[in-house]
């Protein structure tokens, strides 16, 4: 048995059938060099790289990497913001049949060294402005070498658009100390690679999984589970060599690795790149290089759409526009698509499957919607209690089946064995998402397992309750926590920022009031907190945990006090 509900709605146009090819994730660079030498490969900042220019450089670097001592299968950290760099720096990996360990470039100290002993990597790939991080395990004996990328070095520095603080202060010369190579003296070394030889079974990138407890942990992909995701986003929503992608995602990230980087370049697109979002740059780096594709999370259309100078941007030349991390709100959609004239499509997945395993049809769209499975993807709803399959509109956890699955985490056999289980002759991979599907076969996320809040025995969905709030005209971003409550165990509430023209009026009382009006009485917020900006990892999401952390800290500080 094989979920097959949402076939009567996949789009004419596209083929059921996904064929994935027999090679690396590297080789699909190699493939565009070789059709597309002269054509404009990454953008950033004024300054247009090719891709003849981008295949010379992977090569010196993959070359400078083996004279390291990095050998086919070994880890290397790769710790930078968006820039050429990154692009480079990741390919190099591939080309040096290495494997890519993406970190987040908020990270510091501490969770370095988590990545290093996890990994066993000793050669990390890092901006020169995080240096100051990685120069301790390098003194305490954990790294061998750093080359430190000063990103302004790829950048035209005439450029009307100038580096965000502090890329823009950056000199290369100050790119020293023990271990540390800079950039420009590995690409001008003159190593060559050896011939590539790792295949679609090799293990190609191990993007870390934050969970919802412990430490980050290693999700394992081969260039087969890559490539699946990277062609099957390619065939289902097609792109060639005349497209130009706007890559606000931070490429670290999944979503922003396969649909701002690794799509692109296997159909030999344009990148132009940007190291750190804002919303006027953006749009006019839109006007600028007459982008066709932007890929984004819901925070980032959320915030253009909240400029008060949207109305005056020419984002004309877009013609597809979507994302996820988090469901479109329904007000922030109809703008979108008030603006633009696109619907804004919304796609599903994790680190564990390496991008999207659901996306919603292009032609026939919903919003606050994950999307339908897409090639070969079998998944269903479980209850989570009694693991009995549920049906149409029931609530339970969403389960994958798919060629994208990861192959385990890194080093965590138990961990692996939790996720994992057997059902219909299939193994299935437990999301920790709670979700539903219609009756067309749409799937609809409800909330994460354990982000449910139980008031006095009312289940409260914050994902819900924030796609409602957001309806109101004086909210820019609201996110919806469980707070202790002695009464009820848990109580609803809400960390909210006002829109710009609301920010000296709106009171606490104005927004309990106005959900009162619009959802039942059990889901709505009993306190209200105001803020400039909810706390964002790199990648963009909420952090809604920290949120709820920092509330039950304070509260406990409260009742210690009393």
């Amino acid at each position: 048995m094989t979920f097959d509900r949402h076939m009567g709605v996949w789009p004419a146009n596209v083929s059921k059938e996904l064929d994935v090819p027999a090679q690396s994730v590297w080789q699909n660079l190699a493939d565009s060099v070789a059709r597309y030498p002269e054509r404009p490969a990454l953008i950033y900042h004024g300054r247009t790289i090719t891709y003849a220019e981008l295949g010379d450089m992977v090569d010196k670097l993959a070359g400078w990497l083996q004279a390291q001592g990095v050998a086919k299968g070994d880890r290397v950290l790769l710790y930078m913001q968006n820039a050429p760099q990154f692009v480079v720096g990741y390919y190099a990996i591939l080309r040096s049949d290495a494997v890519v360990i993406p970190v987040n470039p908020m990270s510091r100290h501490a969770e370095l060294e988590h990545y290093v002993a996890d990994t066993g990597a000793n050669v990390v790939l890092a901006g020169q402005d995080l240096l100051p991080s990685l120069i301790p395990l390098i003194e305490e004996g954990a790294l061998k070498s750093v080359l430190a990328a000063t990103c302004g070095d790829l950048a035209d520095p005439d450029c009307d658009i100038p580096l965000p603080a502090p890329l823009d202060q950056l000199d290369p010369a100050d790119a020293t100390g023990r271990g540390v190579t800079r950039w420009a003296d590995a690409m001008a070394a003159g190593y060559a690679p050896t011939p590539h030889t790792a295949g679609p079974d090799d293990l190609c990138v191990i993007p870390y999984s934050s969970g919802t407890t412990g430490q980050p942990k290693g999700c394992m992909h081969t260039h087969y589970t890559v490539q699946v995701t990277n062609k099957g986003g390619l065939q289902w929503n097609p792109m060639d060599e005349n497209d130009i992608s706007l890559a606000t995602l931070p490429l670290f990230h999944v979503t922003g690795m396969q649909n701002s980087m690794n799509g692109p370049i296997a159909s030999g697109g344009t990148i132009v790149l940007m190291s750190r979002w804002n919303r006027a740059t953006a749009a006019e780096l839109i006007k600028r290089h007459r982008v066709t594709r932007w890929r984004s999370i819901t925070t980032m259309a959320i915030d253009l759409v909240n400029d008060p100078d949207v109305d005056s941007y020419d984002l004309g030349s877009l013609n597809a526009i979507g994302g996820g991390g988090a469901a479109m709100p329904e007000a922030i959609a109809k703008r979108l698509k008030d603006i633009t004239g696109l619907d804004y499509i919304e796609g599903y997945g994790m680190s564990e499957t390496i991008a999207a395993t659901h996306t919603n049809p292009v032609q026939a769209p919903k919003r606050q919607c994950l999307g339908i499975p897409m090639f070969d993807v079998d998944s269903r709803v479980m209850d989570v209690e009694t693991g009995v399959e549920m049906g149409p509109g029931e609530v339970g956890e969403i389960v994958t089946h798919a060629r994208q699955v990861f192959k385990g985490y890194w080093n965590r056999p138990e961990e692996t064995a939790k996720v994992f289980f057997e059902h219909d002759g299939k193994t299935f991979f437990r999301t920790g998402d709670l979700g539903y599907y219609d009756a067309e076969g749409y799937f609809f996320m409800v909330d994460r397992v354990k982000r449910m809040i139980n008031a006095s025995g009312f289940k409260v969905w914050p994902a819900e309750v924030e796609a409602l709030m957001h309806h109101n005209p004086d909210i820019a971003e609201v996110c919806i926590i469980g707070a202790q409550d002695p009464r009820r165990g848990e109580t609803v509430k809400a960390y909210v920022v006002p829109t710009p023209a609301a920010k000296s009026r709106l009171t606490e009382n104005d927004v309990i009031q106005w959900c009162r009006s619009e959802m039942a009485a059990y889901k709505c917020p009993k306190s209200v907190v105001f803020t400039d900006a909810l706390p964002k990892s790199g990648a963009g999401k909420v952090l809604w945990r920290e949120l709820t952390e920092r509330d039950a800290a304070a509260s406990q500080n409260t009742q210690e006090a009393v």
